[in-house]
């Protein structure tokens, strides 16, 4: 199959139709003093598809995200983002190209209400130089009316309008990760990297979330990356699921695919290595 190609909707997972290669991982190794947290590690990302990563704890997935977002700089290997090789990818250089996140451990600003929050993810949008959101003057008033009517549809589109102007940290766990997932979106995103985005949920918040994501995915077209644990929602919702285990590739296909896989099997099961 030519990997530039669109590809059949996956089976075992979801029914969507994805597109090209938007996102190609090659050869990625990062290390931490001596410890080894990825090695050699491949894989492509398709446009408009719901990518999961998944593996036990330590396997490296964070590592992964933090790498595609520039967080860490890997020592070997490279990006590739819409056929541009980026060999060093920053955090602002990955926001300005398009890539979003959110975080295991939530990230918010807990004095600041929901609103402002979700207005935090439009900074790379706003056009008005320093002075003139200080005097909320001309051009910058009106931009920020239009960047808060952005952030207003997205609070409707969560269902958390009773909740816009409650501090954040008032809230509820599993809306404090609506709240986040909120101001990733505000920055229209191309790719969504989701880290454990359903950690802690009750079954209730859980099936909120998976809701939101398809809908994330559908209605905006955007692509997701996620790392979720819980391998009845990983193989509900993704299209294919790359398998880390420390830090190293051990599986890569449709959810039926790893499913079966043996080397999947053998990790979760705890087989020794």
């Amino acid at each position: 199959m030519n990997m530039n190609e669109p590809n059949e909707p996956a089976t075992g997972g979801s029914t969507r139709q994805t597109g090209p290669v938007i996102l190609d991982l090659k050869n990625i190794s990062l290390s931490f003093g001596g410890v080894k947290a990825l090695t050699d590690i491949s894989f492509d990302v398709r446009q408009h598809e719901i990518r999961a990563i998944i593996g036990p704890n330590g396997a490296g997935k964070s590592s992964m995200l933090n790498v595609i977002n520039g967080v860490y700089r890997p020592q070997q290997g490279e990006i590739v983002l819409r056929g541009e090789h980026r060999k060093n990818m920053d955090c602002h250089g990955a926001a300005k190209a398009g890539i979003a996140r959110t975080f295991q451990n939530i990230a918010l600003f807990k004095g600041m209400t929901v609103l402002d929050n979700i207005m935090t993810g439009r900074n790379l949008k706003m056009k008005s130089n320093f002075l003139m959101q200080a005097l909320y003057w001309g051009p910058a008033r009106r931009e920020e009316l239009a960047h808060r009517e952005k952030a207003e549809e997205i609070i409707d589109f969560l269902e958390i309008q009773a909740i816009r102007k409650t501090p954040v940290g008032r809230l509820p766990y599993g809306l404090q990760k609506r709240v986040e997932l909120g101001r990733a979106l505000a920055a229209e995103p191309d790719i969504l990297l989701l880290d454990e985005p359903m950690a802690g949920m009750n079954v209730e918040e859980k099936q909120d979330m998976c809701r939101f994501i398809l809908d994330v995915n559908d209605q905006f077209g955007t692509t997701i990356v996620l790392i979720e644990h819980d391998m009845g929602v990983v193989m509900d919702i993704s299209d294919r699921v790359v398998v880390l285990d420390y830090g190293k590739k051990i599986g890569d296909g449709t959810p039926d695919e790893v499913r079966s896989n043996q080397n999947v099997i053998n990790a979760y099961l705890g087989v020794a290595h």
